[in-house]
């Protein structure tokens, strides 16, 4: 008999089942042994922040970038602002008052500064040639002027833009010159009431290459000295340029004939009598005898340079014009000197000499005689040394001695000419500054350099070229 070994497990395992009564697996419960699972991608998020909130961080952020913006842009005004301010004229030329003017108006024959700096300095002539130049604005530079359809009359109208006087014109030349850079030809209609300056055009080429040479006086002319050295008395008709500036009657100070209206002299000798009516000029003399036979000339204005400083004697330098004008074709007694021309050397000073009037004693009289005296420029840095003006020398001076005695010239006149006789023409270098009140034979006297106030000195003539009706 076979025995079911799982015949006693059966009934007692469905026992234990039905006992349980657990109920069958739901599909829930039932999982399967293998699932494909594919990845998806995860829906974006969703920002749950409200649209106002949303709105309003976009207007801060906005306003933000807005105010930094602006504050960029006050920045940039400031540091333009400053800089414009720290150079002054950054959208032109500057004006000797410190106002401004548009680059394209400066030489442009129009007077736009209240000074008349815009216009001055347009006109040059150079060397001992006398060659005529005009800035152009639009080349930017100096050119010379070509003598094809020149006329005296745009010599007058040149002379004129200088600062001389109606009138005053002396002659006009030619010279062959090169020139890579071009011309300035006249136009063919000339307009006496208009500035030369706008009467020129550019022309790469000119007839010859011969350019304009130009004087405005007959100046530097009928000097015959006896050039005897060590202050002998001049010679009639020798220097026909100095003049006597006296007040009340006495002399006070020398000059020099420039023009027919101006006199140069020195700034000390006008500071403390700037009157015009207190100053008269005595023009051809030689002693004091010589004003009971000349003319005293009457004095319509006096010009100190207004940087002229007492203590440094820096720009000591003044002007006179004449009431009337002095007729150079009277007599060889009385004549210009002729200023330094741009280009001029005077740095080396040959042949050059000094007149002033000095003082003679006989007996119990006291007269006047013009004096004569060779003299030659000392370095500049002997004359600043410790045993002569220590530093005291500026570049608007230099310093001079008779060159055969090496004696100081102490004894020269305030204001009196310094002159130097080149290629037959006589130039005013300087102007006394110091020489009476110099002590010591290592103190040279000193002497205004004309060449440093040249500009200033035209710059005067031409403002006031048409003072008084009469005058013209």
């Amino acid at each position: 008999m076979t025995t079911n070994l799982y015949s006693d497990s059966v009934p007692c395992f469905s026992h234990e089942f039905d006992k349980r009564r657990v109920p069958p697996p739901g599909r829930a419960d039932v999982k399967a042994q293998y699932i494909h699972h594919v990845a998806l991608k995860p829906p974006p998020e969703v920002s749950h922040t409200p649209k106002g909130k949303d709105l309003k961080q976009r207007c801060i952020k906005i306003t933000v970038a807005a105010v930094i913006s602006l504050l960029l842009i006050l920045l940039l005004a400031g540091i333009l602002l400053a800089y414009y301010f720290s150079s002054s004229c950054v959208h032109g030329m500057q004006c000797g008052d410190g106002s401004c003017v548009w680059e394209s108006q400066w030489c442009d024959g129009v007077t736009h500064c209240p000074s008349g700096h815009d216009e001055a300095d347009c006109v040059r002539v150079l060397g001992s040639t006398f060659l005529l130049q005009i800035y152009s604005t639009k080349l930017k530079g100096w050119r010379t002027v070509c003598s094809y359809g020149w006329t005296d009359q745009h010599g007058d109208s040149s002379c004129q833009s200088i600062g001389y006087s109606r009138g005053t014109y002396f002659k006009a030349g030619q010279q062959t010159t090169a020139s890579d850079k071009g011309f300035l030809m006249v136009k063919s209609d000339f307009n006496p009431h208009v500035s030369i300056l706008q009467q020129v055009a550019f022309s790469k080429t000119c007839p010859h290459s011969n350019g304009v040479t130009l004087q405005c006086t007959d100046c530097g002319r009928g000097v015959n000295s006896s050039r005897t050295p060590g202050g002998a008395a001049a010679s009639p008709e020798s220097w026909p340029w100095q003049v006597s500036l006296q007040l009340a009657g006495s002399h006070r100070c020398g000059g020099a004939i420039i023009s027919p209206y101006w006199i140069v002299t020195a700034a000390h000798c006008v500071a403390r009598a700037s009157s015009p009516g207190d100053w008269a000029v005595y023009a051809g003399i030689l002693d004091s005898l010589g004003t009971l036979f000349h003319p005293a000339h009457t004095v319509s204005r006096v010009v100190a340079h207004e940087g002229y400083d007492s203590l440094t004697h820096n720009n000591d330098v003044a002007l006179m014009r004449l009431s009337r004008p002095l007729d150079f074709t009277d007599s060889s007694k009385v004549g210009p000197v002729c200023l330094p021309n741009v280009g001029l050397n005077v740095t080396v000073c040959q042949n050059c000499w000094i007149t002033w009037f000095g003082r003679v004693v006989n007996g119990n009289a006291v007269s006047l005689r013009l004096k004569e005296s060779r003299v030659s420029v000392v370095d500049a840095a002997e004359c600043n040394g410790p045993n002569a003006y220590n530093g005291q020398i500026s570049q608007g001076m230099f310093c001079a001695r008779e060159g055969d005695t090496g004696d100081s010239m102490c004894h020269a006149d305030s204001g009196g000419p310094l002159v130097s006789l080149r290629d037959g023409l006589w130039w005013l270098l300087g102007d006394s500054v110091r020489g009476q009140h110099c002590t010591g034979q290592n103190k040279p006297g000193v002497y205004g350099n004309i060449s440093h106030t040249l500009s200033w000195i035209y710059l005067q003539m031409k403002n006031h070229q048409d003072d008084g009706l009469l005058d013209q």
